[in-house]
């Protein structure tokens, strides 16, 4: 089980959000390369970063600049989201030198895109973001719900091919109320995914918790509150998590 700890970036900034409210923003960065340095020297074997400004449908010049600057600085595999509308987006995100990118809102909407970009890409290279608000599928930086449900997007997508999803209980994140360790678990056993669990992370005890339950699917955990706020050590996340 792999742990990834988040990187937000919006305005070029690194900062975390509530529940995805843009007015409910702590700032933990100006330089979001100071936080990828400090995760990669305590031991990180990825980083999950997310693009907010391009998720809520912004222009994100200043995060993709600052992608650029930690993949250059940090020699650690990076798993980038937000704002990915196309197989062409997948492809320069690519070779910038990201390691997975993260498909969310098209794969509701345009599930073609992700067919397209796992035919050119591979299914490591490719992943789907389903983020939910109540079992719903939550789309355009968490502004809308669809009416597909995270298991239904999630067996979808295991019939196209795709390997891996990142699920967030959207109610949790930010929150540090805890993983949503029995929809993250049911979303594993339903659809065959791996599932990289997102959203309320608040202690070791969530590690725990989802490192007891890897065989049912859980492929990792991200982190990123219960980091920032020290409610949660990397380097005893990691030893947990068996990395």
């Amino acid at each position: 089980m792999i742990v990834y700890p988040a990187i937000d970036l919006r305005q070029g900034r690194c900062v975390r959000l509530r529940q995805g409210d843009a007015a409910a923003e702590t700032v933990f960065a100006d330089d979001p390369t100071l936080a990828a340095r400090r995760w990669a020297a305590e031991g990180a074997r990825w980083l999950h970063i997310v693009n907010l400004d391009g998720a809520l449908g912004q222009e994100g010049a200043a995060n993709l600049a600052a992608l650029e600057r930690i993949l250059a600085e940090v020699d650690v595999p990076v798993q980038f989201g937000g704002g990915l509308r196309s197989a062409e987006d997948v492809a320069r995100l690519l070779e910038m030198g990201a390691a997975r990118a993260i498909l969310g809102t098209v794969a509701v909407r345009q599930p073609e895109v992700v067919a397209e970009a796992l035919e050119r890409f591979g299914p490591e290279a490719v992943a789907v973001g389903i983020d939910a608000r109540q079992g719903r599928v939550a789309i355009h930086g968490w502004q809308e719900t669809a009416e597909v449900s995270a298991v239904d997007l999630g067996q979808r997508m295991a019939s196209l091919g795709v390997l891996r999803v990142v699920y967030t209980d959207v109610g949790r994140d930010g929150m540090l109320s805890g993983v949503n360790l029995e929809a993250t678990c049911a979303l594993a056993r339903q659809t065959g995914l791996q599932v990289i669990a997102s959203g309320g992370v608040a202690s070791v005890e969530d590690i725990r918790a989802l490192k007891a339950r890897e065989a049912e699917g859980i492929g990792g955990v991200i982190v990123g509150m219960a980091l920032y706020r020290g409610h949660l050590e990397l380097a005893e996340a990691l030893e947990i998590a068996g990395e």
